[in-house]
């Protein structure tokens, strides 16, 4: 009997070992999210406060337009249902749904409670852009470009007018239409005239803008990503550049894509390098769609619902408590001086949008190291110095009701 129990204790014992290591060592991953919604298509992500809205098309159960006020938690279908939901925008309280086919714009204004079908009903819409109070809604079936300046109650082709427009996206006053077989356009008076750029000659899925760093996922020929620095003038393919990009998504510095078949890439460095980041993923991963929200990126991808993971996983920032700070405050980073790399830590007493950036001497903005939306808490965020020179540095953290700034030296 005794051998028996001291058998039996030294298996209890070397069990809970494993399941501890095995918890405690297992890798960051991407987790799938989409209780409630299956595993449906899902072409479409935005962003509305802590509520994020996925536009998805059949391949089975329900479709349309889904909702998790929960962090992707669990999702509940909006009464827009039974329509393909291609590209989805956000404006205050204004939720924006572009349907296809030959459906056209819906807008809600309750959270996704109820949708009204716009003026624009009868066109395939795959692309959306809202910014002030103008929307953009790039159609299909080379109907171009058309503009709304009263919430959708009324729409105006643009010159635009003969593409198939897949992306848009803004850069102060200046407009970008990505377009299927011809490039991307750009325009510098609200969509009334357009030039045709020298990226003149691919499908363009996706573009992305950081400051002055615009950047181009391409489509079907397989050309990866683009890069210009000079607002469209001049492009430069990046090494990611044998995939069909379905998405772009930039959060601080990083740069996020999707691909066709080969899942996630990040890139740190402005598109000179990228690593694919699919742990967890099914076999063979498509991502449609990107979006951000509470310290978490969100993938939509094909016939596998969402799948999400935390930022600090892929970008650096680290949660270090999960005590709710009394006030925002930035500590001096550490080590100082340093080479390379040091850390910054910093307090968030309540949710909202914060951002820290690295500036050199003269003002130039180095590096940003966090740009979006956080919850309450305590973080650390590390600054790697290698591609700069020695010298005195300065980093802000800046939100809606803070603001401070501390000197750091880089010692080579």
């Amino acid at each position: 009997m005794k051998k028996t129990n001291t058998v039996l204790l030294v298996a209890f014992i070397l069990l809970i070992y494993y399941f501890t290591f095995s918890v405690n060592n297992c890798p960051a991953q991407w987790q799938q999210m989409s209780n409630g919604m299956g595993n449906l298509s899902v072409w479409s992500l935005a962003v509305n406060g802590n509520n994020i809205f996925a536009g998805t098309y059949p391949n089975t159960g329900n479709y349309g337009v889904y909702l998790s006020a929960n962090n992707g938690t669990s999702w509940t279908q909006t009464s827009l249902n039974n329509v393909n939901v291609m590209s989805l925008a956000v404006n205050g309280n204004n939720v924006y749904a572009g349907t296809y086919p030959n459906t056209g714009v819906y807008l809600s204004t309750d959270n996704g409670a109820s949708w009204t079908q716009t003026s624009l009903n009868n066109l395939s819409v795959i692309s959306l852009l809202v910014y002030g109070n103008t929307i953009l809604a790039g159609t299909g079936g080379t109907n171009g470009v058309y503009l709304s300046t009263n919430n959708g109650t009324s729409w105006t082709q643009t010159s635009l007018n003969n593409r198939t427009v897949r992306s848009l996206a803004v850069n102060g006053n200046t407009i970008f239409a990505g377009t299927d077989a011809y490039g991307i356009y750009l325009s510098t008076d609200n969509g009334t005239t357009w030039d045709q750029t020298s990226l003149s000659n691919q499908n363009v899925w996706s573009i992305a803008i950081n400051g002055n760093n615009i950047f181009a996922g391409t489509g079907t020929q397989l050309n990866g990503v683009y890069l210009s620095t000079n607002n469209g003038m001049s492009w430069t393919q990046t090494s990611l550049n044998n995939q069909h990009i379905y998405s772009l998504a930039i959060n601080g510095n990083n740069i996020f894509a999707a691909t066709s078949g080969n899942g996630l890439y990040i890139s740190t460095d402005n598109g000179s390098s990228w690593i694919q980041k699919n742990e967890g993923l099914y076999a063979n991963p498509t991502g449609y769609s990107l979006g951000f929200l509470n310290n978490y990126i969100y993938a939509g991808t094909y016939q596998h619902g969402v799948y999400r993971r935390p930022l600090s996983d892929l970008t650096g920032i680290q949660p270090v408590s999960n005590e709710v700070p009394k006030q925002f405050s930035l500590s001096q980073n550490y080590p100082n001086p340093f080479n390379p790399v040091t850390k910054i830590n910093f307090n968030i007493p309540k949710t909202g949008y914060v951002r820290l950036t690295v500036y050199d001497a003269l003002g130039r903005k180095v590096e940003t190291l966090v740009s979006q939306q956080m919850n309450a808490g305590s973080y650390s965020s590390d600054f790697n110095g290698s591609k700069i020179v020695s010298g005195v540095y300065f980093y802000r953290l800046q939100s809606a009701e803070f603001t401070d700034v501390k000197k750091l030296v880089l010692l080579k």
